[in-house]
């Protein structure tokens, strides 16, 4: 199938390879190697970046997860959870490490990213139990990091915006911690892939529907059949029933991307919901497109910064 992408990524798209996930650990491999070639002289200057291993959600778990703090901080600020993409199957914080970076530097807050465990070894739900480990840790370290608890937001890309979304409900179902913002950057959300987009988008570069179906299955496991009735609702955030009570969100979605729809669909539902959203669809781009120059890239990336910061309520520059 043919589709009118912008002509900004043809360049692009001519030399992207294919990176199929059956093979997770040889995928995963291919997928940092890819990642860390696009920003090979970062600029990590201003900013104090340190690994550590935390608590995990249960007492024999570690979760490692890696901090980036920029050396002139309001006192106390925000804090932002980065919650890589990649499936729920590859991806770490290697390949989140500049994005992690860009959001250390453009807002100045505090930087957290996170580590959490891939399917299929780890099927759901130990990537989201991670993830919320991770937002007890920041937390609980508020007045060593000089964190405010009331401005920690979380932001996730594909996968990471399905576990970002899945947090947020967790977060709440369980009493806490806060959350003040949600940023899902073309989340992935649906195990049941009913929508137009889902079905069309066979072919489409970076994400398509024969791996969104592979991603499903290892994410979910043996406990649970994608599309049937009894995947949990913090697994496929599209499924709750009930989404009041959440933090506002920025959502954003690709034109030829599998995703599109359900992300759309859920960011009008948060919004009947009575959650503040902004949203924003892209025209002429494809799942992980932001990963190249373009216009519209600049555009995407210039939209969810301002979003960070008035969602963290960010006033300097």
């Amino acid at each position: 199938m043919s589709y009118q992408f912008d002509p900004e990524f043809l360049q692009a798209l001519s030399l992207l390879k294919d990176n199929p996930i059956e093979d997770a650990v040889a995928s995963r491999v291919r997928y940092e190697k890819f990642m860390t070639s696009l920003t090979p002289n970062l600029d990590t200057s201003g900013l104090t970046i340190v690994d550590k291993k935390i608590p995990g959600f249960q007492s024999d778990t570690e979760v490692p997860v890696r901090l980036y703090i920029p050396d002139n901080i309001e006192k106390p600020g925000p804090a932002l959870l980065d919650i890589h993409g990649g499936g729920f199957v590859i991806g770490s914080i290697e390949t989140e490490h500049a994005v992690s970076v860009r959001f250390a530097k453009s807002l100045g807050v505090v930087v957290m990213s996170v580590d959490y465990r891939l399917a299929p070894e780890h099927p759901f739900p130990a990537g989201l139990h991670d993830c919320y480990a991770a937002l007890k840790w920041l937390h609980s370290q508020s007045e060593e990091l000089s964190i405010d608890t009331k401005r920690i937001g979380v932001y996730g890309v594909s996968a990471g915006g399905g576990l970002a979304a899945g947090l947020t409900l967790l977060a709440r179902d369980m009493g806490g911690p806060g959350i003040c913002f949600q940023c899902l950057n073309i989340p992935e959300l649906d195990d049941r892939l009913e929508t137009v987009s889902a079905k069309q988008f066979v072919d489409t570069p970076v994400w398509n529907r024969p791996k969104a179906l592979m991603s499903w299955r290892y994410y979910l496991g043996e406990k649970y059949s994608r599309d049937s009735d009894g995947v949990p609702e913090q697994a496929a955030p599209a499924r709750a029933k009930d989404l009041r009570d959440l933090p506002p969100a920025f959502v954003s979605a690709m034109e030829f991307d599998p995703l599109r729809d359900e992300d759309i669909a859920y960011a009008a539902r948060l919004m009947q919901a009575g959650v503040k959203v902004e949203l924003h669809s892209y025209p002429g781009t494809f799942h992980g497109s932001s990963m190249f120059p373009a216009a519209v890239t600049k555009r995407q990336s210039e939209d969810m910064i301002g979003a960070l910061k008035r969602g963290l309520k960010i006033t300097t520059d």
